[in-house]
């Protein structure tokens, strides 16, 4: 069974009754988008479709867990999410859109909505740039093998080695 994908005749015969629905799909093909993405849940996925004239708005709530890894450590942990996002469709091509909706309004490409695509990418723009595991936080982790933390305060007494031997010559003078 193919979930949170209709047609569009499907659709247009739901309009008069509505759409709502709370399913939860299996997302691990994500990991093949983004290595870093080590495991993911179950994502749950709960919304509405709301038709207006030509389009079709689905007001959506992401929820889930994926295992990224610690950005000092390189351990797993679990990063929760909990997404609201809104996406939108025009029905028909010729349907008029003013210009600040026109970035926001997907058209339908073939004769199916498929809203897993546009929900893998609101969860690989929720992974952090950085994201630190509790135990190298409460440990305090400044060096582990063949890596050290560099901060602010210890960049400036740091010398690069590759630079060392041109220090002393000025400690010579």
């Amino acid at each position: 069974m193919i979930f949170l994908k209709w047609t569009i005749q499907q659709l247009n015969g739901l309009k008069s009754r509505g759409l709502t629905f709370d399913e939860t799909v299996d997302l691990s093909d994500i990991k093949k988008l983004d290595p870093q993405i080590r495991d993911i849940s179950p994502v749950r996925v709960i919304g509405e479709g709301i038709f207006s004239k030509n389009l079709i708005s689905f007001p959506l709530e992401i929820k889930g867990e994926m295992t990224l890894p610690c950005s000092r450590s390189l351990i797993d942990v679990e990063f929760p999410f909990h997404l609201q996002v809104k996406e939108v469709f025009s029905l028909d091509d010729h349907a008029w859109i003013s210009e600040d909706e026109e970035d926001d309004v997907h058209t339908v490409e073939g004769e199916t909505i498929d809203l897993v695509p546009y929900i893998m990418e609101h969860i690989l723009l929720e992974i952090p740039l950085q994201l630190i595991s509790k135990e190298a936080d409460e440990k305090g982790l400044q060096s582990g093998q063949d890596w050290d933390l560099i901060t602010e305060e210890n960049k400036k007494e740091r010398i690069d080695p590759r630079l060392a031997d041109l220090a002393k010559f000025f400690d010579e003078q």
